[in-house]
């Protein structure tokens, strides 16, 4: 999720002669993917009514996108065809519990047309799985409540299969009804079985009940989600049915290519920029009331003072405009009323926890989400050991509107300041987790930690790369460092690992590979594309329009970041990252440019190395680590589960006593200290909402033993060169 500015589209591929306004920013992260079966809003008003000029508009823009800008289009034939029927399938129905194998009949016909539908601009193919989704609906719905109506039988011998991938669709409807049966079931009866074990607690106090009971406790349950579920999936028209069947079509291009809607484009940029304008408060819905939990510190809400945790929004009206009930509505629609423009007011009519009713007007403001922003604290192996700094990254944000009010690089440099002024002899920055984020602002902030040179290296279609550089000499921290990674570290983390590792800058720890992804992506706004004022808007889209390489020519894509110390980790065994998305771009490499530093070079890592590892093996929570990894990779492959009483019980007793073993495995380090940073105390006293998040933060820290062994390698770096605070 990696923005950048100043990009000429124009410079793309020769022949393209588009405005620069088309393409704001470029990024590399991970996004999340939507599938038909979600939870999101439509953007062209709730139709059911199909409209062919708008729909072949929307194609012939998404088409024109793809060829002119992506980084390696790909060509529209049977092959493609074949690939986006398969992959829009799964994408509607993954668990196989929706279509019959007479459903499929009906789409085979297709399979090698959607190619010329797209060309064409017609969505026969699509027409029919929306009419076959609706009737499934429509069935499926009449199945679970009268399967969960009736009391089930568990003393038969059988099992259920849920692995979607693995199983056939089925034959017809009573064996997708056997299915469902088999399904619910097995969701039934691990609830009876949580609640049996929860009775058999010594601390349990309460009237025990019989599995009767509890059986047709559980169906009642089963039936309120799935209720709630099918409500959102009912309210769901034609025209959310098309994203989701767009997103599938430029998701056969690479899995960071995708469509998106006003809606989630707004909701990207949220992500992206940890701002948006408000009232500044979290909000959740049960399907029928909405529920405020938590209010933003500093924010508008916060400010107003009559908003609260556990109030229930009632009605919702927009400055002297009539209220609206809001009673029964999805989170994404309250949402949309009650966020609004910066000056501009919003009425609540909320019940408080007593029963009593309020009427509140906040005038929104924008809301800065400060929990995704960077966060430094002082460590210390033990009493006698050097203090180190450590600062927590969660994404490489940026702001990338005129304002600018959020930028990743300004508060990690804010934060090495601190840092220093509190005289630490080494930093460790956390880039676990860290999907990634603006491309601009990892540059920027990888000369931190340099003098100056180029940082990473970025290839545009039929184009020779530009070397991305950092061109201030200044260093802002030149001692020991370490950057901690993991399966989760992607992107702009992965350009900041490889290229203070490439210049033997800093030492990266952490679990065997980063996620593996080394391509761009760029927002284009497709109505820019359209001549036809009557059919906007048509959207967005994501494009991946560049790769990016390593200083030394190297790539990140598929390969991912190896760190120079691995530590063990629950996922180390598990198969995971850009690896394992069907349509990834490959991993090629280029002709490496001259580097160079001397603001601080590693030593001997195979001396650090082995300290580390002799460490690591004697450790008893790491040990239990690696044996995890162990059960989770066998977890993983398991698809079968029993639906008898007996053998579900000795089953789940057995899955219990393996997963006890590593339950409460974290247990604050001995020693480890862990410490807020003399400068934040002001900030972090303002609120007792900040106060009870530090010390959550503080005590995850003092548990975290990948961290206490880097700060452990640091002090060794710090012990071999006799380096003092930089």
């Amino acid at each position: 999720m990696l923005f950048t500015g100043n990009f000429d589209p124009s410079k793309l591929v020769p022949d393209m002669k588009l405005s620069k306004s088309l393409l704001a920013f470029s990024f590399v992260g991970i996004a999340g993917a939507a599938f038909l079966f979600g939870n999101a809003t439509s953007f062209f008003g709730g139709n059911n009514t199909p409209d062919p000029q708008k729909d072949a508009e929307i194609m012939r823009t998404v088409l024109d996108g793809l060829q002119r800008m992506h980084f390696q289009p790909k060509t529209l034939d049977d092959k493609f065809s074949k690939d986006l029927y398969r992959t829009y399938l799964e994408d509607l129905d993954g668990g196989k519990r929706f279509f019959t194998q007479e459903d499929i009949k009906a789409f085979e016909p297709f399979e090698e047309l959607l190619d010329d539908q797209a060309n064409a601009g017609t969505f026969t193919f699509f027409d029919v799985t929306v009419q076959r989704t609706e009737a499934a609906l429509t069935k499926t719905q009449g199945w679970y409540r009268e399967i969960l109506g009736q009391k089930m039988d568990f003393s038969t011998n059988e099992s259920v299969d849920m692995d979607g991938k693995k199983v056939k669709w089925p034959k017809n409807d009573a064996e997708l009804r056997r299915r469902w049966e088999q399904m619910l079931k097995y969701e039934v009866l691990t609830r009876v079985i949580d609640e049996e074990d929860k009775q058999n607690k010594p601390d349990f106090k309460g009237e025990k009940k019989s599995f009767d009971t509890l059986e047709k406790e559980s169906r009642a349950k089963v039936l309120d989600v799935y209720d709630k579920w099918y409500k959102r999936l009912q309210k769901m028209d034609r025209s959310r049915r098309m994203e989701m069947y767009l997103g599938s079509f430029t998701g056969i291009f690479d899995p960071h290519t995708g469509y998106y809607s006003p809606k989630e484009k707004e909701a990207f940029d949220i992500q992206m920029s940890g701002k948006l304008e408000g009232i500044g408060a979290r909000l959740q819905s049960d399907g029928e009331k909405t529920t405020v939990t938590e209010i933003v510190p500093g924010g508008p809400a916060w400010k107003q003072g009559e908003l609260q945790a556990k109030d229930v929004v009632v009605k919702v009206a927009q400055e002297n405009e009539d209220y609206i009930d809001i009673m029964g509505w999805e989170i994404d629609d309250v949402v949309s009323k009650i966020r609004g423009k910066k000056g501009t007011s919003v009425r609540l009519t909320i019940q408080k926890p007593d029963g009593s009713t309020k009427e509140i007007t906040i005038v929104r403001d924008v809301v800065i989400m400060e929990e995704g922003f960077a966060k430094s604290l002082i460590l210390q192996a033990d009493s006698q050991s050097d203090k180190i700094g450590y600062i927590y990254l969660p994404k490489f944000y940026a702001d990338f509107t005129p304002q600018g009010e959020t930028s990743c690089y300004e508060d990690v440099k804010k934060e090495v300041a601190k840092l220093k002024a509190e005289n630490v002899s080494g930093i460790v920055l956390d880039l676990r987790n860290n999907g990634g984020g603006s491309l601009r602002d990892v540059v920027k902030m990888s000369g931190l930690f340099i003098e100056s040179g180029p940082i990473v290296q970025v290839k545009s279609r039929n184009r020779r790369p530009d070397i991305m550089n950092d061109t201030d000499r200044d260093v802002e921290w030149g001692g020991p460092m370490v950057v901690m990674v993991n399966g989760g570290s992607a992107s702009a983390s992965e350009i900041l690992a490889a290229a203070l590792q490439d210049y033997k800058r800093a030492l990266i720890v952490g679990s065997t590979s980063t996620y593996g992804k080394g391509t761009v992506q760029r927002f284009l706004n497709l109505d820019q594309l359209s001549g036809s004022e009557s059919t906007k808007p048509l959207g967005e889209m994501k494009l991946t329009v560049q790769k990016f390489y390593r200083i030394t020519g190297k790539t990140t894509q598929l390969e991912g970041v190896k760190p120079d110390i691995v530590l063990p980790d629950f996922y180390n065994l598990v198969d995971k990252g850009e690896g394992e998305n069907e349509f990834a771009l490959n991993s090629t490499t280029i002709d490496g440019v001259d580097f160079g530093q001397s603001a601080y070079i590693l030593p001997d890592i195979s001396t650090l190395r082995a300290a580390s590892d002799k460490r690591v093996s004697a450790d008893a929570t790491f040990k239990k680590i690696n044996e995890n990894a162990v059960r989770l990779r066998k977890l993983k492959d398991e698809r079968m589960y029993p639906l008898n009483a007996d053998k579900f019980r000795t089953w789940s007793k057995k899955q219990d006593e393996e997963s006890a073993q590593y339950e409460d495995m974290f247990k604050p380090i001995s020693g480890f200290n862990v410490i807020n940073l003399t400068a934040d105390m002001s900030y972090i006293q303002v609120d007792t909402s900040r106060i009870a998040r530090n010390e959550d933060w503080i005590k995850e820290r003092q548990k975290d033993v990948q961290l206490f062994e880097a700060v452990r390698i640091i002090n060794d770096m710090i012990r071999i060169d006799g380096v003092t605070k930089k």
